[in-house]
């Protein structure tokens, strides 16, 4: 068996935009743009970027909520965007999500018992689970309470909370809600979207803390989505950089965050506060020439916006930087750093 449990191969997911009367198709937004990586079972990759630049997109594709253009997606060494019903039910059990919207992810409307319960009853996981009778779903009574209070004892909330409202919880706490119903099938990937963005920063703590145990206890593997490096360098392993819809830097966290090489990972390095205002790195991109997602530019999508080499504002970028697009290589220097810039992955 392979060690990748997660591998995405050249994924892309373009959104048509239409204009007119007729609605017609005067181009495309290139949301994600030829995005690769892998996982490794029991290994946390942090996908980190700005906002927009495609990372919930990106997770969204993987799970088959929004469609792909092209690409290849393998999970487990099934091929998730060619299967078929029945596959990705089984796929879907084994993939859960953990959402940024702590509130808006749960149903307003069903108790903490329903809400956790309910991918029990819909996968029929529990004890005594329930049968389809004419066309009609029929819960089961026995084994889904005694599931739900272990799964939030699991998560650090008390059984007395199963018939309690959404509502009725703090911003943390339904974010624990939210992380027992990720674990109700017992998934091999949970893919996290920004779960921590909402929160306040000593919650924030208790939440990666929380999920950092229950990988250690169960083998977990996480798609970890954030747009801070200084968390993903304390929860991930791997750091995956994306920009205007495709990764540009990829290395271990240790070594990104030591080492940053592309000049988007620098800018978003030296944006990082710093105690007496000293920048850890010098900044490396202006806001001239923010390119468009429905007409990128035609060589490296950060070359508008690139001021690492010559040290002033819109004016780094060389020939090769303008006329084609940089593909994501290893660095001639350093083993295991990938990156997609001509002035570094290309030798002289």
């Amino acid at each position: 068996m392979s060690s990748k449990l997660l591998e995405v191969t050249d994924l892309k997911t373009y959104f048509p935009v239409r204009k007119g009367l007729l609605r017609r198709t005067v181009g495309h937004i290139r949301a994600v743009d030829g995005v690769s990586f892998a996982i490794r079972r029991g290994q946390t990759l942090g996908l980190v970027g700005e906002s927009g630049c495609g990372k919930t997109t990106v997770a969204r594709t993987i799970v088959r909520l929004i469609p792909a253009t092209a690409g290849r997606v393998v999970f487990n060494e099934v091929d998730v965007l060619s299967a078929d019903k029945n596959k990705l039910c089984q796929l879907r059990k084994d993939i859960s999500l953990i959402f940024q919207d702590t509130y808006g992810s749960l149903n307003p409307r069903m108790t903490v018992g329903s809400i956790i319960g309910e991918p029990l009853k819909v996968h029929r996981a529990a004890t005594n689970g329930p049968c389809l009778r004419r066309g009609k779903l029929v819960p089961a009574k026995a084994g889904i309470t005694e599931q739900v209070v272990a799964l939030l004892s699991k998560v650090g909330l008390s059984g007395d909370h199963i018939n309690r409202y959404p509502h009725e919880f703090s911003g943390g706490q339904r974010q624990r809600i939210g992380i027992a119903r990720a674990l109700a099938l017992a998934p091999k990937l949970i893919i996290c979207d920004e779960p921590v963005s909402t929160l306040d920063i000593s919650i924030a703590a208790q939440i990666l803390n929380l999920l950092k145990d229950l990988q250690q206890e169960s083998g977990l593997t996480y798609l970890f989505i954030a747009h801070d490096l200084t968390l993903v360098d304390f929860f991930c392993d791997v750091v995956a950089v994306m920009y205007m819809g495709r990764i540009v830097e990829q290395a271990s966290a240790e070594e990104l965050c030591r080492n940053p090489l592309h000049p988007y990972t620098r800018a978003l390095m030296s944006a990082i506060p710093q105690i007496g205002g000293c920048p850890r790195h010098r900044r490396a991109a202006s806001g001239c020439g923010i390119p468009s997602g429905l007409n990128p530019s035609v060589g490296c999508t950060f070359g508008p916006r690139c001021s690492l080499w010559l040290g002033h504002p819109c004016s780094g970028a060389g020939p090769d930087c303008l006329s084609q697009m940089p593909p994501l290589v290893e660095s001639s220097d350093r083993k295991g750093h990938f990156v997609a810039c001509w002035r570094v992955s290309v030798p002289a």
